[in-house]
C-alpha cells in the first residue's frame, strides 16, 4: 500500500465515520424551550458541537484505517488483481 492510497483510504473512513457521528446528542431548536435567536430554522441543532464530533470521528476512523491497513497489508486479500 503507497502513501497516497493510505491518505485515501484514511479521507473515505473518516467521512463516512463522520456522517455516522454527526447526529449524536443533536437537539433541535423546535425540542429547545428558549434558544433566543429570532427566526431560526426550527430543524437548526441548538448546540452541533462540530469540534467534537470531528475529533470523535478522527478517533474512530484512525481505529478502522489501522484495521484496514493490516488487512491490505497481510496480504489477505489482494487487492492488486
Amino acid at each position: 500500500m503507497n502513501p497516497a492510497g493510505a491518505i485515501v483510504i484514511y479521507i473515505v473512513w473518516w467521512w463516512v465515520v463522520f456522517l455516522a457521528v454527526l447526529p449524536r446528542d443533536i437537539q433541535g431548536r423546535w425540542e429547545a424551550p428558549d434558544d433566543g435567536v429570532e427566526g431560526a430554522d426550527p430543524g437548526a441543532p441548538v448546540t452541533p458541537n462540530i469540534g467534537a464530533k470531528a475529533w470523535l470521528a478522527t478517533k474512530i476512523a484512525v481505529i478502522f484505517w489501522a484495521v484496514t491497513a493490516a488487512i491490505i497489508v497481510s496480504g489477505i486479500f489482494n487487492f492488486t488483481d
